[in-house]
């Protein structure tokens, strides 16, 4: 994700009206920045892999040639999932709800939607939700 955003220097603060129209334009630049960068490394990917499907005489460096495909293939469907999350929260920006609280409604805090532009839960909420998992999980 690209690390210097900003609305002609602008980075939003706690200190002013939450998801104001600049506040909202940042989210939105950072967001389709993201997936701009996202968009950009499938491509790559996908050329790299036309480039790569040779088939191999050997057959470890047809394994390793196999094994390196299906770990890009992993990380790129771990990429369109993330995408989409990033589609729901460009959604959200235009919707109004961007920045709320699912669980809660209450805004989920400016440094925690800079640090992960497409959370949707207050880090109060996500951590109830992980202590909810673990219980679950631990059964």
């Amino acid at each position: 994700m690209s690390d210097e955003i900003t609305l002609n220097g602008y980075e939003p603060t706690e200190d002013e009206p939450f998801m104001n129209d600049r506040m909202r334009a940042y989210f939105r630049d950072k967001l389709i920045a993201w997936k701009n960068d996202l968009l950009r490394e499938s491509r790559e990917t996908l050329e790299n892999l036309q480039r790569d499907s040779a088939n191999h005489p050997d057959i470890a460096d047809r394994a390793t040639s196999e094994t390196d495909r299906a770990i890009e293939l992993r990380a790129r469907d771990r990429q369109r999932k993330l995408i989409n999350k990033i589609d729901m929260a460009i959604k959200r920006i235009d919707d109004g709800t961007y920045g709320f609280c699912e669980e809660t409604g209450d805004p989920i805090g400016v440094k925690r939607l800079d640090a992960r532009p497409i959370a949707t839960l207050s880090l109060e909420a996500q951590e109830r939700h992980e202590r909810r998992e673990k219980v679950y999980r631990d059964d």
